[in-house]
């Protein structure tokens, strides 16, 4: 699909709708400008009580949306080298039901995903750690969906040798936390909004089909990981990925 449209010049989308909500929109801008410094880990919880579906397991159900969020956010979009993913199936359903999806990010951070059917309480949760502030966004707390934190540790030796930052001494800074204010907007309108002005301006969609590829060869891996009973498996590719990344 994504070869078909680049072919036709036409404009192929993704629905991501979560991409378009005001929160999501903030985290990006965040991330973009600095404000969080270098990312350190991102940690995305996604938990409820069911819906146990018999044809898909916890990962292709659930997880897709903290992934596309992830590329959306992310600089240069969602590229890890390999993914581990674990998963449980106390059930027996066939398909797991509870999910643990980690994988690297450049520059030394880590990725974790938890997915899962069978929590009795429903939590939505993405921290971002920065080396400047740590961000959470609490998707279920429509009085504060995001806090920032002006919290963290700190080396007295960054610009220095590895060697010298392992001895260094460790400080911990402890500063303000604030809300940042959200626009008030419908996350599908913002959605339409997009495709019909990439139409216009000919250009890739925010959330383009590159964008869709990428969250499914990383689903792919996943799935080849949880066969192989937890070891990495590589995203492999295809030779769109790097297209259409914003």
């Amino acid at each position: 699909m994504v070869a078909e449209a680049e072919t036709r010049g036409l404009v192929l989308m993704a629905d991501h709708t979560y991409c378009y909500t005001p929160a999501v929109l903030k985290i990006r801008e965040l991330i973009a400008d600095g404000s969080l410094g270098e990312i350190l880990f991102i940690d995305s919880v996604r938990i409820n009580l069911g819906l146990v579906q018999p044809d898909v397991d916890v990962f292709w159900d659930l997880a897709p949306h903290d992934l596309s969020i992830l590329d959306f956010i992310l600089p240069g979009g969602l590229r890890p080298a390999e993914v581990s993913a674990h998963g449980a199936d106390p059930l027996g359903t066939g398909n797991a039901c509870v999910g643990h999806l980690t994988f690297a990010l450049s520059g030394g951070g880590m990725a974790h995903v938890h997915v899962n059917w069978l929590s009795p309480t429903k939590i939505r949760q993405l921290v971002v750690g920065g080396s400047r502030r740590t961000l959470v966004w609490d998707d279920l707390n429509p009085q504060q969906r995001l806090s920032v934190y002006d919290r963290g540790v700190s080396l007295d030796a960054q610009s220095r040798s590895a060697a010298e930052r392992k001895a260094s001494a460790i400080s911990y800074r402890l500063g303000d936390t604030w809300s940042p204010a959200l626009p008030e907007h419908e996350a599908l309108g913002q959605m339409v909004a997009e495709f019909a002005s990439s139409i216009w301006q000919q250009r890739p969609a925010r959330t383009s089909g590159a964008a869709g590829l990428r969250v499914l060869s990383v689903l792919e891996a996943v799935s080849i990981s949880l066969g192989a009973a937890g070891r990495p498996a590589a995203v492999t590719g295809n030779e769109f990925q790097l297209e259409g990344t914003r």
